[in-house]
């Protein structure tokens, strides 16, 4: 363990963080803060667009909705319910703060993703398109190589963040709450990816299109629910987010040693696993999707950050400290001493927020929310790492192999230690984007040329 932590450690540091923020500053700076400044103009590309048409899929291909649906199906995992408690326990409050910022900044890198994931795909053997940062890095910059790495580094995610996580945290929640034996949780599990992954992007589309809504309206109007039932407490929780962020001892008053190198590494590393901005998985659902404008294709990735970031994972947080089942003297005390139970951090720590409303219903209701998310992020990961393996071997009989092993790992991450599995999936995640970021930044003038045709063909 000592291993990972010191791997996720160099891996993560401040640079990388550093880089995730600047390529996001980059972006918004050369667009005049598109995303805060034009919001009505991709609001209505989206979704007022839904209440316009709705696309006609050809075979092979997502509608818009559908790929969305498929990228908010990875996106909005066990991270925006597990994911943000951990943030939280080991950063602070601040945490969520620098979550934001990561969020807002984000916006403009998952444009730039979207909008050159589109540009560069191509048709796919058996009919739409297929595409993602491997196209742009190979047919944009020419560079097979990091390419190669990308795509590698893809299909580690996909079974580490992308599977051994959410795995890992379906079992956990549902054999804390019913106690269900983790095993048989994961063969069943598996046994349900298994019937949606082996019909292809098509049927992860379909099913992703009617589950990600509903499961997200569902957890928003409980936390929803919990924050009114809270709401005397909340304007003391928003003081703690952005006092903790700025002076977190002095916020916190005696429980002194959150730091902000603290609250900035777990915000924006969390921000990063709950939106995937900067990553760029959700990049090749969106290049599957019927769409002819790429920049068009970028405002989704736009709406995309600020759903499963600045709308769900908040609720997460809001929830979490009005509540008042979060102790910062408590989890520093654990961490500290090096006791960090599992009730303190993670899914337990959500379900107890809920708990203080829902009584013993909510740790039922989180469970359902999380294995809703899981299993969809589960659905979307599948995806990332069958593609970025068929990059690398350009092989169908190694995607049909991918498959089999991607549900042998869900099977073993529900059995599996938590602790080592959210580290690897840093590590992963980390890896995974180095190479994407630097894409991102040398196709700066392309990806710019084609946000302003877009915004120049607009009424």
């Amino acid at each position: 363990m000592s291993f990972l932590t010191a791997l996720g450690d160099a891996i993560w540091n401040p640079w990388l963080l550093l880089l995730f923020l600047l390529t996001g500053l980059w972006y918004s700076l050369r667009t005049g803060f598109f995303q805060i400044f034009e919001v009505r103009r991709w609001l209505r590309a989206t979704v007022g667009s839904l209440f316009r048409r709705r696309g006609e899929r050809s075979s092979g291909g997502l509608t818009q909705f559908q790929a969305l649906s498929t990228a908010l199906a990875s996106t909005i995992g066990t991270g925006s319910i597990a994911g943000v408690a951990t943030a939280i326990f080991y950063g602070g409050p601040g945490a969520v703060f620098w979550m934001w910022v990561s969020a807002l900044l984000g916006m403009m890198t998952s444009c730039a993703e979207k909008t050159l994931a589109v540009r560069y795909r191509e048709r796919a053997p058996g009919g739409g398109w297929q595409g993602g940062p491997m196209c742009y890095m190979e047919r944009g910059l020419g560079s097979r190589p990091l390419a190669l790495w990308f795509s590698l580094c893809c299909v580690a995610a996909s079974l580490g963040g992308g599977n051994l996580v959410q795995a890992n945290s379906i079992a956990a929640a549902l054999h804390s709450t019913l106690g269900w034996d983790p095993l048989t949780i994961g063969l069943a599990v598996a046994l349900g990816c298994g019937a949606v992954i082996l019909g292809g992007v098509g049927r992860i589309g379909a099913v992703s299109e009617k589950l990600v809504p509903a499961m997200a309206g569902l957890f928003l109007t409980g936390g929803l629910f919990v924050i009114l039932r809270h709401a005397d407490a909340l304007p003391a929780a928003l003081f703690q987010i952005f006092s903790c962020a700025l002076c977190p001892q002095a916020a916190l008053g005696g429980a002194a040693g959150y730091g902000l190198a603290a609250a900035m590494r777990y915000g924006v590393a969390r921000g990063v696993f709950t939106n995937e901005a900067g990553m760029g998985s959700s990049a090749m659902a969106h290049a599957a999707a019927q769409v002819t404008d790429p920049a068009e294709e970028g405002m989704w990735g736009i709406f995309e950050v600020g759903i499963a970031t600045l709308t769900v994972c908040s609720i997460t947080a809001l929830v979490i400290l009005t509540s008042g089942v979060y102790d910062p003297q408590a989890a520093l005390d654990a961490i500290a001493g090096g006791h960090v139970s599992g009730t303190l951090l993670g899914a337990p720590l959500s379900a107890a927020a809920f708990s203080t409303v829902f009584g013993p219903y909510g740790g039922l209701f989180v469970s359902v929310c999380l294995l809703l998310f899981a299993f969809t992020s589960l659905l979307g990961w599948s995806y990332y790492g069958e593609r970025g393996l068929a990059y690398l071997t350009g092989s169908r009989r190694a995607c049909a192999l991918y498959r089999v092993v991607f549900l042998v790992t869900v099977v073993l991450g529900s059995v599996g230690d938590v602790s080592a599995v959210w580290q690897l999936a840093d590590i992963f995640n980390g890896l995974m984007a180095l190479p994407n970021l630097a894409a991102l930044l040398l196709l700066t003038p392309e990806a710019l040329r084609l946000l302003r045709h877009w915004r120049e063909l607009q009424p």
